[in-house]
């Protein structure tokens, strides 16, 4: 039993060498890679190094310019924000000054001057109005409807046969919404109730 294992022995050794021998012919049949020495290493480490630093010093510079220019923009936007607004509004002021230029005219008696200013007035405030509309500014409808403080500021009550008690009877001045806001609460006078009660 001793030599079957030492001739199983044999064989294993025979292939193991067999196996190394292939192994190293393999080896042999490729050429060699020729390692670049440390010090070669290093500079193409350093010089990969520096060129990060470069893309990095880069990009912080980029980054530090867009954040001017967006201040820049930004300052900009907030300096003119009511440019389009004021556009608007500048056709409104050229007939309010016709409107007041036609007033006034020579050998036209008053009651001519006096229609004629109130026809450019009505044709003013149509167009000014037509503008607030174009910015999303709205007039709250407040007369007939229930007192609401959230959105009107009671100025007075009123006994009114006509409009039940907490209703507004009348506006001292109109309340806007601009878009989903209250721009301004409406200034309104408040039902009492019937004379009577």
């Amino acid at each position: 039993m001793n030599e079957d294992k030492k001739n199983e022995q044999a064989l294993n050794d025979q292939d193991l060498g067999a196996a190394e021998e292939i192994i190293s012919e393999e080896a042999g049949a490729e050429e060699p890679e020729i390692e670049k020495s440390i010090e070669d290493l290093l500079l193409e480490a350093q010089a990969e190094i520096e060129d990060w630093q470069d893309r990095a010093l880069r990009a912080a510079a980029d980054f530090e310019n867009f954040k001017k220019r967006m201040e820049r923009e930004r300052a900009s936007m907030l300096k003119y924000h009511g440019e389009s607004i004021f556009r608007e509004l500048l056709p409104v002021v050229d007939n309010l000054e016709r409107a007041v230029e036609q007033g006034v005219v020579d050998g036209v008696d008053a009651e001519q001057n006096l229609k004629a200013l109130l026809e450019g007035v009505e044709l003013t405030l149509k167009s000014l109005r037509t503008t607030l509309e174009k910015f999303e500014v709205k007039p709250i409808e407040t007369i007939g409807e229930p007192f609401d403080p959230t959105i009107q500021e009671a100025l007075s009550m009123e006994a009114s046969n006509s409009v039940p008690a907490n209703h507004v009877v009348g506006e001292y001045e109109k309340g806007y919404h601009y878009k989903d806001r209250l721009l301004r609460a409406a200034r309104v006078i408040v039902s009492s109730g019937t004379a009577d009660a």
